[in-house]
């Protein structure tokens, strides 16, 4: 195998574009689409934009450390899904670990400063969703090999990025952007369930035990279309009738839904992972704009 620094620059870039893994990035986007339209007229541009920035690096930096961790644990061996840039060794781990690190120190920088504009407690939500990002697959127990990574990703890819980003704007919290928050916990939970359930066998076989593993096939499967029912009765339940907007994404979930149940498995399932993610994008659209009219 060449030595990564043989490679040319272009490739280079390549090689960490896709260890970002933009497929998952709409689930860093849609909560602040989400809590920034229910802000309305109280809705702040710098903080929008900070906010923004913060959830899309944490979501980056969670990609890279989890590269990292899996990768030197070995249990990205024989991976079915996208490529892993240190169990394939495009990069050497304490290159992938370092891209972690500054991820999490530009996520840092944004989130002090967004603190400074708005309230200071948001510096323990910074603080608890980079222990949350790290310990997913790091450290010496890593909860997300004992089941908890869509618990986490619930709260803070959902709840947390939609109910921080809407307070640092309007400085309160409501009922209708606390049930606005669950949407965005589900489908980003969806795009996990997903890629567990892919990776199901292969994860049991390294002594993964994943949420996927600890539900079995069937049960993986039920749990990926509750997540997706979810997302639209809570739509419901924000009391904005123009919420319901997000019933326009009905077909792109009922197609997701129809192949998850219908079976499919392993490399099929890649494609749902993209597709999971612009429905995620797509619903966070229409509810936004059905939240701010």
């Amino acid at each position: 195998m060449p030595s990564w620094h043989n490679y040319s620059r272009r490739h280079l870039i390549n090689i960490w574009i896709q260890g970002a893994r933009p497929r998952t990035l709409p689930a860093a986007i849609a909560p602040v689409l989400v809590a920034t339209a229910a802000a309305g007229q109280n809705w702040r541009p710098l903080h929008a934009l900070l906010a923004l920035f913060v959830s899309l690096t944490l979501q980056i930096a969670v990609n890279y450390s989890n590269d990292y961790s899996d990768g030197i644990r070995g249990t990205d061996d024989n991976r079915v899904g996208p490529i892993r840039i240190t169990a394939s060794g495009l990069a050497p781990a304490h290159t992938v670990k370092r891209a972690a690190i500054l991820s999490f120190a530009a996520a840092s920088i944004a989130g002090l400063f967004l603190a400074s504009l708005s309230s200071w407690w948001v510096i323990l939500i910074g603080i608890a969703s980079i222990a949350a990002a790290w310990g997913y697959t790091g450290g010496k127990n890593p909860y997300g090999y004992k089941g908890f990574g869509e618990i986490s990703v619930f709260i803070f890819f959902g709840v947390v990025a939609t109910l921080g980003t809407y307070y640092v704007q309007t400085m309160q919290i409501n009922w209708m952007i606390c049930a606005a928050s669950i949407p965005m916990g589900a489908l980003s939970c969806a795009l996990l369930a997903i890629n567990n359930l892919r990776d199901r066998s292969r994860d049991a076989e390294v002594g993964k035990r994943t949420l996927a593993v600890r539900l079995g096939d069937l049960g993986s499967r039920r749990f990926v279309i509750g997540l997706l029912l979810s997302a639209y009765i809570f739509a419901a339940l924000t009391g904005k009738p123009w919420a319901l907007l997000s019933l326009i994404t009905i077909p792109q979930a009922y197609a997701i839904a129809r192949k998850v149940l219908n079976g499919a498995s392993g490399s099929e399932l890649i494609p749902l992972l993209a597709k999971t993610g612009q429905l995620q994008l797509v619903f966070a659209i229409a509810f936004a704009l059905g939240l701010g009219l």
